[in-house]
């Protein structure tokens, strides 16, 4: 199995905002930079293959899914808040309640507001180069997949991805890396399936291909009347014009065991079969084992290794890149439990 890692990613962290008591309190602290370097030593202790830095594919393949506005308000927010006012971060203070704005705000603070939807992605000095070269790994992962046309190739994105769409950014994602690998498959003629198994449902990568029939999207996640993100992610939610059918969610209960996540599982992995893709694109969050801060599934971790067997059943070419995860002294120990089911 080839992995690709993008070894600069720990330039950008959030928990270089906080102190350390503030730890247990603070939402920012869940997506750190330690996440990227645990789950890396991990891989390099089990031997699964060889570990590269990603090739450069350019931002064309960035801003075929996310628009200018957003990718411009990545690349320079930063810099503009620190003109305002001496900062070490750029965060949104307020947010549009009416859900159709006619007019778009020209202060930084009015823009950071209009395309975050939430609180917990600070934009840091470091952000979008780091944000950019996560999405290399990703693109990388897909190109290697694209020549191989088997086996299994493994993006160590970090930050991840899932909760970033067209035009908005949040739960600590800024780029979609799985939706940005998945639309350059296409463009090379190839049929995907993208699998969500991350806790949370991916709200972003839906947005992306919710009127889209050349890619299956397929989510496994807690239920949004009780859990982030909250909006999206409703069993209703199947798509709308040509993508009608081409969308798929599975919210389970909070306290889902493991018989109901692998039934759920196997659902989706029929609807996956009868697409007939050629490649398969899991976002892979590990926060779906008990005791994860962020989850309430009761899966233990070695269900991780029986999940990843299940989707090897399917015989596709596969990508994985890293979601969400994080209960940090098992975090390395869970993706590769994963990453050995599915390559044996």
């Amino acid at each position: 199995m080839h992995t690709f890692y993008y070894s600069g990613h720990t330039r950008h962290d959030p928990q270089q905002l906080h102190q350390p008591e503030t730890l247990p309190q603070n939402r920012f602290f869940s997506e750190v930079a330690q996440r990227g370097g645990l789950i890396h030593h991990a891989l390099q202790t089990s031997d699964l293959g060889p570990i590269t830095e990603p090739g450069n594919f350019s931002i064309e393949p960035i801003g075929e899914i996310h628009e200018y506005g957003l990718l411009n308000l990545l690349q320079n927010a930063y810099e503009r808040m620190s003109n305002e006012e001496p900062a070490q971060v750029a965060l949104p203070n307020a947010f549009p309640r009416n859900k159709t704005i006619s007019h778009k705000p020209r202060s930084i603070w009015g823009q950071l507001g209009y395309y975050a939807f939430d609180t917990a992605s600070p934009i840091l000095e470091a952000t979008w180069d780091v944000a950019y070269w996560t999405a290399q790994v990703a693109i990388s992962a897909a190109a290697l997949i694209n020549v191989r046309s088997s086996g299994v190739v493994y993006a160590l994105c970090r930050p991840p991805g899932h909760h970033a769409g067209p035009n908005f950014y949040g739960g600590f994602c800024y780029l979609n890396n799985a939706a940005i690998a998945a639309n350059w498959l296409v463009k090379q003629g190839q049929r995907v399936a993208i699998l969500d198994l991350d806790y949370h449902h991916g709200n972003g990568t839906q947005a992306v291909f919710y009127g889209r029939s050349d890619i299956l999207f397929c989510s496994i996640h807690a239920d949004p009347f009780y859990e982030y993100p909250y909006f999206w992610g409703f069993a209703d939610e199947t798509g709308s014009g040509s993508g009608e059918g081409y969308n798929f969610n599975y919210p389970l209960p909070r306290s889902a065991d493991e018989a109901t996540y692998r039934h759920t599982l196997d659902e989706a992995l029929k609807r996956i079969h009868q697409y007939v893709p050629d490649t398969l694109l899991i976002s892979l969050g590990v926060n779906i084992v008990e005791g994860d801060p962020v989850g309430h599934f009761q899966l233990p971790q070695n269900a991780l290794n029986r999940i990843g067997k299940a989707i090897a059943a399917l015989h596709l070419p596969t990508i994985v890149v890293q979601e969400g995860g994080y209960l940090l002294p098992s975090l390395g120990e869970c993706v590769v439990a994963f990453l050995t089911g599915l390559i044996e």
